[in-house]
């Protein structure tokens, strides 16, 4: 198939271009400075000029609790604007087949846990991403909206749980918890720290995924789109404490210090596990554990990061 897939250059782009099934489509991947997804007439003359069968929509201006605390309406026009143009161009130009990546945060913060798709708009959101998480929820309302008024049309949304990996973002200003973590912990080693911080006192638990599994989930979305849920999570389905990642990486990275939790930090939801119920009957699982996926990424910032 010719595919067009935005947010190549990303953390889940790049690692689909990896995948083993990318070598079997045509891939169509632009940069950001080759096309400006905030520009609807630029996206649209795109599609008009490669004609895809179908469009994988990844790109999104993403960071952790300090990035979305600090730019909260950066994160929400610009997640708008991509993700509305994108969808919307694709429509206008008949592409038929259209998977939208979604994001766990677009869940209510006072939500029971596991988190199911039928909870979307039933709470109030996490203050701290609540612009990004406004962004992923119109995204995946267009899609639904789009579906729902032209049956011809199947645009479908994977609300993965938190991802990290190869490729990941490591400066701790824009990173995540996981990259976050693997950075403090590296740092501390080499200069030969004797405790670290942790932000809240580590009990609020957490689902990580590793990126190199949601590229699979999704060339298997492709691959069986047809029998694809309109709206499904992509996760493990279990959780872990903050404290658990922080000792699974200080393990892996050599670091022997000790963990001292600043309560005055910011720690976002306790939980965020999401359903993995109509994942599992649609049949597809993840395969690397936390230790293989942090121990490969580890190396990847080892080996890629100017540090």
């Amino acid at each position: 198939m010719r595919i067009f897939l935005t947010g190549g250059n990303g953390m889940v782009g790049r690692n689909l271009l990896e995948h083993y099934s990318a070598s079997n489509h045509e891939i169509f991947s632009p940069n950001s400075s080759e096309l400006d997804l905030r520009d609807f007439q630029k996206v649209n003359q795109w599609l008009i000029d490669k004609s895809p069968d179908i469009v994988i929509h990844a790109a999104g201006i993403v960071g952790g609790i300090q990035a979305n605390m600090r730019e909260p309406t950066r994160y929400l026009l610009s997640n708008i604007d991509i993700g509305r143009n994108v969808i919307w161009a694709a429509y206008q130009n008949k592409v038929k087949t259209l998977i939208n990546l979604g994001s766990s945060c677009m869940y209510p913060r006072d939500a029971q846990n596991p988190l199911y798709e039928e909870m979307i708009l039933k709470g109030e959101l996490e203050s701290t991403n609540e612009g990004y998480a406004l962004a992923k929820v119109f995204a995946a309302r267009l899609c639904e909206y789009i579906s729902r008024e032209n049956s011809t049309y199947n645009y479908k949304t994977l609300i993965p749980c938190n991802i990290y990996g190869r490729y990941d973002k490591f400066d701790p200003l824009h990173s995540h918890m996981i990259p976050a973590v693997i950075h403090k912990l590296h740092i501390a080693k080499i200069q030969n720290k004797d405790q670290v911080d942790v932000w809240g006192d580590g009990t609020a638990r957490r689902e990580f995924m590793y990126a190199g599994d949601l590229a699979d989930c999704i060339w298997h979305a492709i691959d069986k789109f047809d029998s694809l849920p309109p709206v499904m999570n992509v996760g493990l389905g279990h959780d872990q404490f903050v404290n658990d990642y922080y000792k699974v990486a200080a393990e892996i990275i050599g670091y022997e210090g000790k963990f001292v939790h600043d309560l005055s930090k910011p720690i976002g939801m306790k939980q965020k596990l999401v359903s993995i119920k109509k994942l599992n009957s649609w049949g597809w699982t993840a395969k690397t554990s936390l230790y293989e996926g942090i121990k490969q990424t580890y190396q990847f910032y080892l080996n890629e990061i100017d540090i």
